[in-house]
């Protein structure tokens, strides 16, 4: 059996967010939805922090649910940053309600998912990469997409955070081929 890829610790709950979630193609509209958000609120952040914080995000973020979310107000902005369980940063607190309206918008047309997986053709691109060193921080796919969600409105989608996004969402299959993980999302797919 592989090594996991590079960037997974020993900490138990990063160890089953690589094996069982990371790089699986994600086709639910609200479900990618969190993860753009999640990604968002990574920036400048190791992911390990968002994941011991994600239930308190779903709970503060009311699941998540960008019809509700695109509701909100000042009211929520200001609860939100008292609330202990998540990352309390005004900036991406106004972009996530900001970000679930746009979301509306790009829902009630085609869907939010399909608009993302036509990026990738509807198919997961497949990579294989022999080491973490050879993994890019952006590509073209995820500069035009973060170019589009921020034509549409969306904010804290640059082209990193895009890429990140991709590879959580499986839109592109980043486990290194020594990753016993690698071989098993490109079935998957």
């Amino acid at each position: 059996m592989g090594e996991r890829c590079g960037w997974v610790t020993d900490d138990p709950l990063y160890i089953a967010y690589h094996d069982t979630e990371w790089g699986v193609p994600v086709h639910d509209s609200r479900e990618l939805f969190e993860l753009l958000t999640l990604e968002g609120f990574q920036a400048g952040l190791n992911w390990l922090t968002i994941l011991k914080r994600r239930e308190g995000f779903r709970e503060a973020f009311q699941g998540f649910d960008p019809y509700e979310i695109a509701g909100w107000g000042e009211d929520q902005v200001v609860r939100l940053l008292a609330d202990t369980r998540i990352i309390r940063h005004r900036g991406k607190i106004e972009a996530t309600i900001g970000n679930a309206r746009a979301w509306a918008e790009i829902e009630s047309g085609r869907g939010f998912a399909g608009y993302l997986w036509d990026f990738v053709d509807g198919r997961p691109s497949q990579t294989n990469r022999a080491n973490l060193a050879e993994v890019p921080a952006q590509t073209e796919i995820s500069q035009r997409l973060s170019k589009d969600l921020k034509k549409r409105g969306f904010r804290f989608v640059g082209p990193t955070i895009a890429y990140a996004f991709m590879q959580a969402a499986g839109m592109v299959n980043d486990h290194v081929i020594s990753c016993p993980r690698h071989t098993a999302v490109a079935e998957l797919g």
